[in-house]
């Protein structure tokens, strides 16, 4: 009787500690940002953008001198602005706008229950918002980081207001994350669904709803998908996938860098020129 006792009792503990563990597991760390564009000779004004529910997101906006368009960069998970300061020189110098900014839980914007991928669209939205405040003639092109990535397409299967989309080493499908992440010796393969249930519920949405390869067949906007070949967190193979479910009459580009893995800020920044080209050639493209 008694361990039938200790027996539910641990099974009832277990169960409660179960949403606790997972949202410390899935928490974003919090970096915030070392430096500023002022290291890389940039100008730039640092400002709140009004966010979601009251909140506020930390930004950096790079003013460009020539095109008539801000560049959106949006960081992935556990990053934040700077990360994506790199990039940004080079569209500066093409003489584009930049906006970077920090999602919430990330950098140094408000903090919130937690992060998800339509929460990342939620904020890429708002920033979106600000920047056609600023000037409504300018064309908005969006460029994101892996889970940036992902919510650069969840943004643009929505809206009208995007004119390009960079995908930067972008998984396919939030099932295929969890799936890797949850393989690991000493978690039983029982589990795996349980907690994709629970994270489904927890951020309001099925993941088939919200998957980039699903999503990518209701952008109607120019995409550029860009990879590389020694990803090891997400593999090259997920882009692929992206393309695959694209529609016909819109054709998803590929770029994909040799030697690079996720986070290859240098080897992508070596690329940049062919962003930055992309980004002249569609946008010369709609004033002809």
């Amino acid at each position: 009787m008694n361990l039938v006792l200790i027996t539910a009792a641990a099974c009832i503990t277990l169960i409660g500690l179960f949403p606790i563990v997972l949202h410390r597991v899935y928490r974003a760390p919090r970096r915030v940002e070392t430096t500023t564009p002022e290291s890389l000779s940039l100008p730039f004004s640092q400002q709140y953008l009004p966010g979601p529910k009251g909140k506020r997101l930390y930004s950096w906006l790079i003013p460009g001198e020539q095109y008539l368009c801000t560049v959106i960069l949006v960081h992935g998970w556990g990053a934040n602005a700077q990360m994506m300061l790199p990039l940004a020189r080079s569209f500066h110098q093409a003489g584009m706008s930049v906006l970077l900014y920090d999602a919430r839980n990330h950098g140094k914007s408000d903090r919130d229950s937690f992060s998800s991928l339509p929460r990342f669209a939620e904020d890429l939205g708002c920033a979106i918002e600000w920047a056609k405040q600023r000037d409504p003639s300018q064309k908005i092109v969006v460029f994101g980081h892996s889970i940036g990535a992902a919510a650069a397409m969840l943004a643009a299967s929505h809206r009208t207001d995007i004119d390009l989309v960079i995908g930067l080493s972008g998984f396919a499908h939030p099932n295929l994350v969890m799936n890797r992440h949850l393989d690991r010796p000493w978690l039983p393969k029982v589990l795996t669904p349980l907690i994709i249930n629970y994270i489904q519920w927890v951020i309001g949405y099925r993941f088939e709803e919200i998957a980039p390869m699903n999503r990518i067949r209701h952008i109607r906007c120019p995409v550029l998908l860009v990879h590389g070949t020694e990803d090891a967190v997400v593999p090259i193979s997920d882009m692929h996938l992206i393309k695959q479910n694209a529609l016909s009459e819109n054709p998803v580009q590929l770029i994909e860098i040799e030697g690079a893995g996720h986070n290859s800020v240098k080897q992508f920044q070596q690329h940049a020129s062919d962003l930055v080209d992309w980004v002249r050639e569609h946008l010369n493209r709609e004033t002809v």
